[in-house]
């Protein structure tokens, strides 16, 4: 396989983020934080300390982020079961593989949260490899995730895209040097992620599979 296709996975492979939003609020109210949900939104996409960052500032009593991270796990936990893929996401995988696409994973998930997405997913036989921010110093927006999942698929940035749904994914994939796809399923704007570093936005991951032709030639 020649070309690599790197897809984030939360809000653009399943239809998580909201659920993130309300998780990661109940996380903060628990721990004395009244933090918007819009705000929340923004910062979904951001590794689990960063997007505490993000949100609470450099002001804040860092000994309580992995409290924080570890309440937002356990709430978000509860819905591992039931976590719904969104649109065609397993027939868009399974397809690229099939075209002879390399198709690897970047993601904060690991451990049992990424098991419960795949499940979901349900294209395992299609991903060749799964690059988690734990296997690299600094998360997205930083391009590591990105060039990563490029050295496990084998793949250099000219013959790859990265599609994913937050502004933060535009702005890693775009560092890394490789062509940036949005999806609007994540509920980030068309005009962030045009912004950030889009160079072609879908609906999403269904509407991606109708119009791969364009993908394909994209990546060379």
């Amino acid at each position: 396989m020649d070309r690599a296709a790197v897809f984030d996975v939360d809000g653009t492979l399943v239809d998580t983020n909201h659920l993130h939003v309300a998780t990661w609020w109940e996380a903060f109210r628990q721990a004395g934080h009244h933090i918007p949900m819009h705000a929340i939104h923004r910062a979904v996409g951001l590794g689990s300390s960063d997007l505490i960052a993000h949100l609470l500032g450099d002001d804040r009593d860092k000994d309580r982020d992995d409290e924080l991270s570890t309440a937002h796990k356990v709430l978000y936990g509860q819905y591992f079961d039931r976590l719904p893929a969104l649109p065609d996401a397993g027939p868009l995988l399974r397809r690229l593989h099939r075209d002879g696409w390399s198709v690897v994973l970047a993601t904060s998930a690991g451990g049992t949260e990424l098991a419960a997405l795949r499940r979901a997913i349900d294209a395992d036989e299609a991903i060749t490899a799964t690059a988690s921010a734990d296997d690299v110093e600094q998360g997205k927006p930083a391009p590591e995730p990105v060039e990563h999942a490029l050295e496990l698929a084998g793949v250099p940035a000219e013959r790859a895209v990265f599609v994913g749904d937050t502004v933060w994914d535009m702005r890693a994939g775009s560092r890394a040097g490789v062509r940036c796809v949005g999806v609007l399923c994540g509920g980030i704007p068309r005009a962030d992620l045009e912004e950030a570093g889009a160079d072609a936005i879908y609906d999403d991951p269904a509407h991606l599979l109708a119009s791969l032709p364009e993908l394909s030639g994209a990546a060379g």
